[in-house]
Formats: structure tokens, sequence, C-alpha cells
């Protein structure tokens, strides 16, 4: 077989990008340039038009509440630290789940060195939470539930609507971290019961690496202290931050080449079909499980899930999964993660800790060709110590 480099690692960035995601970045750089709300003249206006037509369109695909609602941040990791932080209070508890990525339990750990506390929803055998278990843990003093849409580590898909619903009928606050699912599986922030959604850019959205963002609904906007403060071209003559969504939390300036780059991923998603990139990446994972499905010395995290986003980790119990991941790139130029993913609950959760596992996840420019090349890749590695 001979070797070729393939980039099976979209799970933690997309690569690569639709090309006119590039373009769109250079374009602004070379002949725009300039900044928002910092400028009384036309091109200012012109900028800062398109970037309100960006806030439009991503309030649109998740169904938010109003588009000033949605704030630009670095990336998801920064916009879960504005909304948990800035929203709970001492005394305060939430639940979230046992699979979270650090991105949610980090910020939560912290938390706790302030008087918040929190308490995981338990997993079932198979990684998923325990729905059925959410309203015995509900507290006095609950005030949200926090989790996230997908898994990085073994791809299942949570079922936020059921969660959503919980939260509607026990008067909490829901926070859901779309990281692996925005842009890849429908989000409707009405019908679910989302009251702040924290989505990136770079992976399912096609986008640039270095913009995310949040929406978060009018009530809790209100609720919401802002973990930054500073310039925002905007009532200049306060010292404080101002009450007005999105200035609020968008102090600084913002990465406006990386939203020229995010809206022309917005263009190319809707121009090809967002259920279709979608199904075209189930495609690729079902071919790659499929190949190494039986296999005695594979597990695969998850297997039989009946909805999954395309991630698929794989666990070769008295391997060495390290080696195994070094050999793919060395030995057949495949690029996967090995390790525990910023995810160590996850993982106890799945009893692949502390040796975590090999995760494999095609994108939309992968084919079944590529997919048959790592399962061979695999067998062949295995059958070669």
């Amino acid at each position: 077989m001979d070797k070729k480099m393939l980039y099976l690692d979209n799970a933690a960035t997309t690569y690569p990008k639709p090309p006119e995601v590039a373009e769109a970045v250079a374009e602004y750089i070379s002949n725009v340039g300039i900044n928002i709300k910092r400028g009384s003249y036309t091109k200012a206006y012109s900028a800062a038009e398109s970037v309100l037509t960006l806030r439009e369109r991503l309030c649109a695909l998740f169904n938010g509440p109003d588009p000033r609602n949605l704030i630009f941040t670095t990336n998801i990791t920064a916009s879960l630290n504005f909304i948990l932080k800035g929203w709970l209070k001492p005394g305060d508890h939430i639940l979230t789940t046992s699979i979270e990525h650090n991105g949610m339990m980090r910020p939560l750990v912290q938390l706790t060195e302030t008087g918040v506390s929190f308490n995981c929803i338990p997993s079932t055998a198979d990684g998923q939470p325990d729905i059925l278990a959410i309203p015995g843990l509900i507290q006095e003093n609950t005030r949200a539930i926090a989790v996230l849409h997908a898994s990085n580590v073994s791809g299942a898909v949570v079922d936020i609507t059921k969660i959503g619903k919980i939260c509607k009928e026990n008067d909490l606050k829901f926070i859901v971290d779309s990281a692996q699912s925005a842009g890849i599986l429908p989000i409707d922030m009405k019908a679910m019961n989302i009251d702040a959604l924290a989505f990136t850019g770079h992976k399912g959205l096609l986008g640039p690496q270095g913009l995310g963002g949040f929406i978060i609904s009018c009530e809790m906007a209100e609720q919401t202290a802002p973990l930054i403060a500073g310039g925002t071209g905007s009532f200049s003559h306060l010292e404080n931050m101002p009450d007005l969504l999105p200035d609020r939390f968008e102090a600084g300036t913002l990465n406006l080449p990386g939203m020229a780059g995010l809206a022309a991923a917005l263009d190319f998603i809707e121009r090809k079909g967002m259920a279709t990139l979608r199904e075209h990446e189930q495609k690729l994972t079902r071919v790659f499980i499929n190949a190494l499905k039986g296999h005695e010395k594979i597990r695969i995290i998850g297997e039989d899930y009946p909805e999954r986003v395309a991630v698929i980790s794989l666990d070769f119990g008295e391997g060495d999964n390290a080696d195994i991941s070094y050999r793919l790139e060395n030995e057949h130029g495949i690029m996967v993660r090995c390790g525990l993913h910023c995810a160590p609950r996850a993982h106890k959760s799945l009893g692949t800790f502390p040796q975590g596992t090999v995760r494999f996840s095609p994108g939309i420019y992968n084919t079944e060709e590529d997919m048959h090349y790592a399962a061979e890749a695999v067998r062949k590695i295995l059958a070669t110590p």
C-alpha cells in the first residue's frame, strides 16, 4: 500500500477549508483592512454592515432570539467562560455531564473556588448522558444545565431537545456547547429551549481559527457580567461597559478577517446544503466502522450509536495507542489524534482512561477511498507489531 498524506483530524479543526474562505480572508486584509465602529467614513460603515449581516446569518442558522444577541469571541472556550463565569454566582448549582470537554469542565472547576457547585449527570454504558437521572439531581439552588451537543471523543449525539424540555419544566437555564455540531446538526434555540449557545467557527462551520461566539437570551444577557471590559467604539463617554448588545460583551478589536472567511464558509455550506455535507461524512463514518468492525484487537467506541457525528475513537486494548498513532503517520501518512482529547471525564465514562483512544474524524473533502486506506493501514499495523 503506497503511503500518502491523509488528514483525519477534522474534529480538532476542519482542513482543508473551502478555497473561498482563504480568498475572503486575503481580500479583507488586502483591500478592506480597516476597523469597525472606530471610523466615521464610508469604508468603515461598509465593513460594519458586513459584520451585521454575518450576525444575522448565524442567528438565523441557529434560530436565535436576535442578531444583537450574537456575541463574537475568539473561540468556543472563551464563549463558555463568558457565559459560565459571567452568569453563575456564589451559591449557585449547575448540572453538566460526565462526557464534557475541558472547555466546559475547567471553568466549572475554577468556579467551585468562588462558591459555585456542580454535579455530573451520569453516563449510560455506551457513554451517553442518562437523561432519566436528571430530575433526581436537581437541587433547590440548581440554576442551569450545561451540556455538549456531540462528543469529541465518541461522536455520540446528546438529545438536547429532551434536556431543554426538562430545563423549561424546572425553570432552569439551558447552556449548550456546539463545538462538534454547529454547521453539522440542525440547532434551533427556540425549539430546544436553549438560553445560551456557544459555537466555534473553525470546525463544522468551516471557517478560520480564532473566531467563535455565543448567542444568549435577553434575560440571561441582563444577568451576565461582562468578563472583559474595554473599548467598544460606542458610548465612549462612559467608563463602564455599555448595556447595549452586542457591545456589552465585545470589548476590543474583533477578528474581522476571520469574519470575512466565516461568511464565505457559510456561503459554501448554504450552496452545498448542510444535510448533504452531513450525509457525506456519515457515509465515510459507516465505511470506516464497517471495515474494522469485529476485529479482535480493536474496540470501536460507540460503534452502534443510532446517531453520531463523524468522530470514531479506537482503543487497541493491549496495543500502545500512542505507538499506533505514530505509525499511522510515519508509515502511512495518516494524521489522527491520540490521547484524552481534552476530555478526561469522557474517557473515564467510556473505560478508556488513562490510555485514551486513537481518534479518526473525516471531513467533507475526504473520500470512501480514504477511509478504506485508513482501515487497511490499521489492520496492517496490527498485523506487524
